[in-house]
């Protein structure tokens, strides 16, 4: 998987979550919780949702690593290396 690839998949899971959430103009580097006002009910159900659309396993201990939205596409990423390698 491309990071185009992963932030588009971010940006489908997110619209599932919080459908009112804009992401025209992201900062990469952001909390996601402040950006786009998720609780951390709505941050776990992002989390099931990447895994049920993608198969990739977070353990809470990786957490921290999705909190921006470039750490969400490099964890996305990598993870999908592993599983494809």
């Amino acid at each position: 998987m491309t990071r185009d690839d992963a932030l588009a998949l971010f940006q489908r899971l997110l619209h599932h979550i919080a459908p009112e959430a804009d992401v025209t103009d992201l900062d990469l580097d952001a909390p996601l919780q402040e950006s786009f006002d998720l609780d951390s009910m709505d941050f776990l159900n992002l989390v099931i949702e990447l895994h049920d659309t993608t198969g990739i396993d977070v353990p809470e201990r990786d957490y921290p690593k999705l909190a921006t939205v470039n750490g969400f596409v490099t964890y996305v990423v990598d993870a999908s290396r592993r599983t494809s390698a």
